[in-house]
């Protein structure tokens, strides 16, 4: 992915340095959002770059406080009880795009971190290093779904226009993480060409 955009390049760097800081405490992360949409054929106007994790929410100060001596603006965002994420931490370096670390686990209140449990199985190189992984298209549209609102739901389709053939993989992933319903909502209010009505 490296090459057109300096910006892109340097917050590629960043996010490889703080997937090697979670690698260090043991937690795996997955790129979704913008960039795993580009991936997969979607390119979207914002390029920031989103990690998601599954770890205990009270460790995210202290990685934090790690983070921040690699020279970053690191700002933690912790959640309450009823988060359905289990809270995000925003890096800022200087020269790149933000990166987030997006946090799936709010036990034992919310969350999903079953979710990037399977996506980290499934993950693929994003670049030939293999330091970052980006999530399989399926996983993808299940984070999307997770995530609810109009533009996951307008991403969803858009992919889902693109790769249509990887439809009945999205339904039995979605179904086996109990997205089905939310998938099957969607997927209701497409015309029978595969475009969608309301967008």
């Amino acid at each position: 992915m490296e090459g057109a955009d300096p910006m892109l390049d340097a917050t590629l760097d960043v996010a490889k340095r703080v997937a090697t800081i979670l690698e260090s405490q043991h937690v795996q992360a997955v790129v979704i959002g913008a960039i795993a949409l580009a991936v997969h054929g979607y390119p979207r106007t914002t390029v920031d770059l989103d990690l998601a994790v599954a770890m205990a929410p009270p460790s995210l100060p202290g990685l934090a406080d790690g983070l921040r001596r690699e020279g970053w603006l690191v700002e933690v965002n912790l959640p309450d009880a009823q988060d359905p994420l289990g809270g995000v931490i925003n890096i800022r370096a200087p020269g790149a795009y933000l990166v987030q670390i997006v946090n799936f686990d709010n036990s034992p209140a919310d969350g999903f971190p079953r979710l990037v449990r399977e996506a980290v199985l499934t993950a693929s190189p994003l670049e030939p290093d293999g330091t970052l992984r980006v999530v399989d298209l399926p996983l993808l549209v299940a984070f999307k779904l997770y995530a609810g609102g109009s533009k996951s739901r307008s991403d969803i389709c858009e992919l889902l226009d693109r790769h249509p053939d990887q439809i009945d993989q999205v339904r039995e992933r979605c179904r086996a993480l109990g997205l089905d319903r939310r998938l099957d909502r969607i997927l209701g209010d497409r015309e029978p060409d595969g475009g969608s009505r309301g967008r």
